[in-house]
């Protein structure tokens, strides 16, 4: 048997884990109301950092609903519960190396403020996708919105429940008039930099 001596007692904390990845982690949160372009906009980037060789994961409504928090319902209560419950999923993500894109509606500041306190310093990236209820409303592909206004949905934000816009985030996208494609350049150019693994290590 082999022994490892001093190796055994040495951890592989986050910043090992960067430097073998060649790039920094970061928690991209995107929020914005149902039908701002999120997901989209969350998909579309995590394809073109793949394609430059960056190690990636979307977070989403639709994926954890199906899993991590398919107990739950949409009251505030569920609300806080879901966020913070992705909060700490992205936090062990970031962490393990990844770059993680979450695109949730977060419709409370104070839960949004709760994921930005549990990062590490500098690690999350908050992005309001801005689009007006009315383009939302037009982008409507599952009838949502039509379904809310009928009373058929219950405590839909935007609706009959509310939206904190973000007062201070690191980056505002215009996503109701401007293409995914201009978007997703403008993300790029704030976020690269960050990812830069030659900039000082975050302690693990």
């Amino acid at each position: 048997m082999n022994n490892l001596g001093p190796l055994a007692q040495q951890a592989v904390v986050r910043a090992d884990r960067e430097r073998r990845n060649g790039h920094r982690t970061l928690l991209i949160w995107l929020t914005g109301l149902s039908g701002s372009g999120k997901s989209t906009l969350a998909q579309s980037m995590e394809q073109v950092l793949h394609h430059r060789g960056f190690l990636t994961y979307v977070l989403d409504g639709d994926t954890v609903r199906n899993g991590l928090c398919a107990d739950l319902g949409f009251s505030y209560e569920d609300r806080t519960e879901n966020i913070r419950r992705v909060g700490e999923v992205a936090k062990l993500m970031v962490d393990a190396g990844v770059i993680v894109l979450a695109a949730f509606i977060s419709p409370l500041a104070k839960d949004r403020q709760r994921v930005r306190e549990i990062m590490p310093e500098g690690s999350f990236f908050e992005v309001f996708c801005n689009s007006s209820l009315q383009v939302c409303e037009q982008r409507d592909v599952k009838g949502l919105y039509k379904k809310a206004r009928a009373g058929t949905i219950a405590e839909f934000t935007g609706i009959s429940s509310v939206y904190e816009a973000p007062t201070g985030p690191e980056l505002v996208l215009s996503t109701g008039t401007a293409s995914v494609e201009v978007c997703v350049e403008q993300l790029l150019h704030s976020v690269l930099p960050l990812l830069d693994h030659t900039a000082t290590a975050v302690a693990g």
